[in-house]
């Protein structure tokens, strides 16, 4: 057994569960912050990478692929010859926190809808493409 591959796969499930984080607490952080008046949230950096972020996420949901850094994880783990009883505290912890067992239509859907409600965000509270930093 490998270590340093799975130290890699735990390495690569931390930045999935931040770019999750990132897409979900995005929103929240969008519809907040404008009752709030952040002026960030309208930040176009920002909102392009959030509204990038969850069209990747729903067009790899409609053709049926997973997501690159799940097989990247799981190619890391095998290669580091862990088993599924030999977790990490991380990959325990990330892995229930990010995956769930439903069909794979059921995540279609519910990222589909959660980037309809970004694209929503993304009409009523457009970002400021015209602000100056």
């Amino acid at each position: 057994m490998d270590q340093n591959y799975t130290i890699l796969a735990d390495l690569v499930l931390l930045i999935h569960g931040m770019i999750v984080a990132y897409i979900v607490l995005g929103l929240l952080l969008i519809l907040i912050g404008r009752i709030w008046r952040w002026q960030w949230v309208s930040n176009p950096w920002f909102r392009v990478t959030h509204l990038a972020g969850i069209a990747i996420v729903v067009l790899q949901a409609w053709l049926g692929r997973l997501c690159p850094l799940t097989i990247l994880e799981a190619w890391l783990r095998r290669q580091g010859g862990d088993a599924v009883h030999q977790q990490s505290f991380i990959q325990h912890w990330l892995q229930r926190i990010i995956y769930y067992e439903f069909p794979f239509w059921v995540f279609a859907i519910a990222y589909t809808v959660f980037a309809l409600l970004v694209v929503l965000a993304w009409i009523k509270y457009p970002p400021d493409f015209d602000r100056r930093n």
